[in-house]
């Protein structure tokens, strides 16, 4: 149950801190200035002090010794003072409150000290020796209950939703057993349980007492209502005291229980009738509390400890795992035991924007996919865990069963890339103390419930909360896996660097060899033609060998000039602009046909979408397409070669088709190599460069190309160039 009810909220901006009176059972008076002077009291104060502290006066005749031990205390450092007026049997109690001063006077209790110490000795000998906090807790309730004679004291412990559950109990029966019950945020309001925190005691001795007013009502100093906080006496909400009637009880005391500085839970103690506590009962019960606080902080910090020593050795071999693996997130993925174990998970899975790996209980990966869109979508922080996803993602629910709980590590900040653990759905029933979500209106304002018998309520898609520990360890994981992944980044960008050098280097070598040789081939194929022209006795014999000297002059330099046009394609710049590929390929078409002869081909050229990029490269390209095309599909009669382009997801693609040879689907891979052949030179010509150098102009443009076919019955080549929108990095 959380706080959200409108009703409840307007409940919790009550103001309790102000409310400008007090319990009866004491008096109040507030003193300024210097020296110290009363300037505000509680209509009560006479039959406590008698007439003798007045408004607007110093404290004088049997009081002139209590003022002037209060102004010392003042100009001290204590917090809190506190005396004793054996004379009225009276305890004085003060606290600072700005530039106020603010006593608060009650009756002594008649109680031998020596005999309590005797007992607060054994009790904490005792709770020091209880070997866990279910049995400490107990423990304090039996002592609370037998030192200050209510009828039952309660061990109410807060959840992570400010709900709270009574975890210990001790009573005479003539109470209702309230143990293992649960209680809505709501019925203690974030402002209250603030106040449980700032004052540790509060006390309640008759239910229905009538209020004492202060006065005057605004402090003369202050020009407010008197801040009472840190008051014992301070009245109370009348809504509270509607709660206490309808829970059956006259009197009540509470007790805080602060663990390390945060409110972990109270003591809580009732009577069916009026039941009042000298403070100083009401401050052994404090210590009490205080020793309880200690010892369930110490219980805890002990469990953590070990949790995070276990926890330290799974991420220590998970690290030792990824640190000699090549790929960490395979590491990860392998040593599924560890990985779950590394949170006390029971699913887990590896994210990035191109791979998805899963191990345990998990949601499907469409359903994997939204998760981590949402994470995405959401404040970028480096850690995210919920044990109620539902709440927050509700289509959640859909896969509550086995990720009701989430704890995800972001890798990355600049792409998807998550790590992310799932604990299933915890379903339970729950049993309140009374409907939680019955309300009464009357009068104009809401009240509190009237039942607090046992009503249950089945909690579903809720996990086991993430423990503190758990949240740690995942944050070492992440620090392991970052630093991992930023090495092999720098090895990654020291072997790129390597990389562009070699080909650089390559590139200039095979710009200069391929220009230096392209001389000597001409050469050949002029000298031979010379020799041919000289020499017209020559035999048959001889003129066939000067031919294949020409011949393979020729082809040679065709080879060359294709080495030379590749290795210039990685030094030209790129310059983009939109290109009309119908255009493009007409001329393609036209300069291929120039030396196909009179073979017949069905050509069938559908309309293609504007490409972007540079054409005299696409060119390049296309002639390269549709030349292979034309040049496989030579046995055919007729040739049928297909020309077409579609735009689909931000790409557009392009492919040329035929009913050539076509190639085994096995060698695939070779097929865009360098001087990569399927088809015997002697049956069909070419350098073996032409595919190559396509893909090397298609990359370049940030695109891809591909091929498929199957053998005797054609071939299809398919290239894709980004559009505009999408072009990003495209030239390098």
């Amino acid at each position: 149950m959380t706080e959200t009810d409108p009703d409840l909220e307007a409940c919790a901006r009550e103001p309790i801190r102000v409310p400008g009176a007090i319990q009866p059972h004491g008096a109040l008076f507030v003193l300024a200035g210097e020296p110290l002077s009363v300037v505000q009291v509680s209509d009560n104060l006479g039959d406590f002090l008698g007439g003798d502290v007045v408004p607007g006066q110093l404290l004088t005749g049997a009081w002139q010794a209590l003022g002037e031990a209060l102004s010392a205390w003042r100009s001290g450092e204590e917090g809190y003072f506190q005396t004793r007026i054996e004379a009225r049997r009276l305890t004085v109690s003060a606290h600072r409150a700005g530039p106020l001063v603010v006593v608060e006077v009650e009756p002594a209790g008649d109680e031998r000290l020596d005999m309590v110490f005797s007992r607060l000795r054994s009790f904490t000998e005792q709770l020091s020796a209880e070997p866990d906090v279910e049995r400490s807790l107990s423990s304090v309730a039996r002592f609370v209950r037998m030192l200050t004679g209510f009828d039952r004291v309660l061990l109410y412990r807060f959840d992570a939703d400010w709900n709270g559950q009574v975890v210990a109990e001790s009573g005479n029966g003539r109470l209702p057993s309230y143990l293992d019950l649960r209680f809505p945020a709501a019925d203690i309001p974030a402002q209250a349980r603030a106040l449980y925190a700032a004052n540790r005691l509060r006390i309640i001795p008759d239910v229905d007492y009538r209020p004492v007013a202060l006065r005057p009502a605004l402090n003369p100093v202050t020009g407010a209502a008197l801040d009472m906080s840190l008051c014992q006496l301070r009245s109370v909400s009348p809504v509270h005291l509607e709660y206490m009637r309808n829970m059956g009880t006259g009197a009540s005391m509470s007790v805080s229980i602060l663990v390390d500085g945060r409110l972990w839970g109270l003591v809580s103690c009732h009577s069916a009738g009026p039941h009042m506590v000298s403070q100083a009962l009401r401050e052994t019960c404090d210590f009490v509390a205080q020793a309880l606080a200690m010892r369930i902080g110490a219980l805890a910090r002990a469990e953590d400890a070990a949790r995070r020593v276990t926890l330290g050795g799974v991420t220590s071999r998970l690290l030792s795992q990824m640190a000699t693996a090549g790929d960490w997130m395979e590491a990860l993925a392998v040593d599924a035991e560890s990985l779950l174990a590394q949170v006390g998970a029971g699913g887990a899975c590896l994210v990035t924007p191109d791979r998805l790996l899963a191990v345990g209980e998990t949601p499907s990966g469409p359903q994997i996919r939204q998760l981590v869109e949402w994470l995405q979508a959401g404040p970028r922080e480096d850690l995210f865990s919920t044990h109620h996803l539902a709440q927050m993602l509700p289509q959640a629910q859909a896969f509550a069963g086995s990720a009701s709980g989430v704890l995800a590590l972001s890798i990355s900040r600049l792409h998807a890339s998550w790590l992310i653990w799932f604990r299933p759905e915890l379903v339970h029933t729950v049993k309140w103390g009374g409907n939680p979500h019955e309300k009464i209106r009357e009068s104009g304002r809401i009240h509190p419930r009237q039942s607090f018998s046992a009503w249950q309520e089945l909690v579903r898609c809720r996990a086991e909360p993430w423990s503190d520990a758990e949240l740690a360890a995942a944050r070492d994981l992440r620090s392991a896996i970052v630093g991992i992944v930023l090495r092999k980044a720098e090895e990654l960008a020291e072997l790129s660097s390597e990389l562009q050098r070699s080909n650089k280097e390559l590139e200039a070598f095979s710009y200069s060899v391929s220009h230096d040789l392209r001389a000597p081939f001409r050469h050949i194929v002029g000298f031979a033609e010379l020799l041919r022209e000289r020499e017209g006795a020559l035999d048959e014999k001889s003129r066939h060998y000067l031919q294949t000297i020409s011949d393979a002059a020729l082809s040679a330099g065709r080879l060359v000039d294709d080495l030379l046009n590749f290795s210039q394609l990685g030094r030209a710049s790129i310059v983009p602009r939109p290109v009309d590929m119908d255009k493009l390929v007409a001329e393609v078409i036209t300069s291929v046909m120039l030396t196909a002869g009179n073979r017949t081909i069905e050509w069938r050229v559908c309309p293609l979408p504007v490409g972007f990029g540079d054409a005299t490269l696409l060119r390049q390209v296309w002639f390269n397409l549709v030349d292979n095309a034309v040049k496989y599909t030579r046995p055919r009669d007729p040739a049928r070669i297909v020309i077409e382009g579609e735009a689909r997801d931000g790409m557009v693609v392009y492919s040329v088709s035929d009913n050539g040879v076509g190639f085994d689907m096995a060698y695939v891979g070779k097929l865009f190599g360098v001087f990569q052949r399927l088809q015997r030179p002697e049956d069909f010509d070419g350098t073996g460069i032409g595919l190559a150098l396509a893909r090397r102009i298609i990359e370049r443009h940030n695109g891809s190309i591909s091929a498929q076919g199957v053998v005797d019955q054609g071939a299809s080549f398919t290239f894709a160039l980004p559009t505009t929108e999408r072009k990003g990095r495209a030239f390098a």
